[in-house]
């Protein structure tokens, strides 16, 4: 993997902001756990295209594990314990879910996270993900952690304003990207997801972001 900025080998940890890295690699000794857990979850609340309160339809699919699951519809942002797709809770959240996320946090600097909340994300070649904060959780004391699957993207975290310029960053399969505190409130999203083919999971992107929302 080649650096962003002056073509040397990325350190296993990089720092985007005050509070905010990305670890290198971190998921691979979860690998085959997330992924058959991935599909067990997927069994039971696929994924769908939600719409937002001024009724775009994401290009982004999304789906829930855990005690809460984000949603966005014509009446706004929020968290509900009941997927409106099947009327039933959520999936319970994998233990190897909140383990890895557990394990991430720690590495960044964020320890005691005890996520409760996990938003799954598909991404397929021209879907992308505006700028925007994560602050619909109750408290924002936690950080957030998200986890990256397939298809290379390009993560994009920029400052406490909208109209700050953001970084670009390189997410390979198995990079976690985790941010809190100075930073927790810092706006990112995702570049449009460029084609191609993962060996494991095709022509996707999928991402696992874990938050404290209850």
């Amino acid at each position: 993997m080649r650096d962003l900025f002056d073509g040397e080998a990325e350190p296993p940890v990089v720092t985007m902001a005050a509070g905010a890295v990305l670890l290198r690699g971190f998921a691979r000794p979860y690998e085959a756990e997330l992924l058959a857990a991935l599909r067990d979850v997927l069994a039971i609340s696929p994924f769908r295209h939600m719409t937002t309160p001024g009724g775009h339809v994401m290009s982004v699919a999304m789906t829930n594990c855990g005690a809460a699951g984000w949603l966005t519809d014509r009446s706004g942002y929020r968290y509900d314990g009941i997927d409106p797709k099947t009327a039933s809770p959520w999936p319970a959240m994998p233990d190897c879910f909140a383990a890895l996320a557990r394990a991430a946090a720690e590495a960044a600097g964020h320890g005691g996270f005890q996520p409760d909340a996990c938003l799954i994300n598909r991404y397929i070649p021209g879907a992308r993900l505006s700028l925007h904060q994560d602050r619909n959780e109750r408290d924002v004391a936690h950080p957030i952690i998200s986890v990256s699957l397939g298809l290379p993207a390009t993560f994009l975290f920029g400052g406490a304003r909208r109209y700050d310029r953001p970084r670009r960053f390189a997410l390979e399969h198995c990079d976690i990207a985790a941010w809190g505190g100075p930073s927790r409130l810092h706006f990112h999203g995702v570049a449009e997801l460029k084609d191609g083919e993962h060996d494991m999971l095709g022509r996707q992107r999928i991402n696992l972001t874990f938050r404290k929302a209850l």
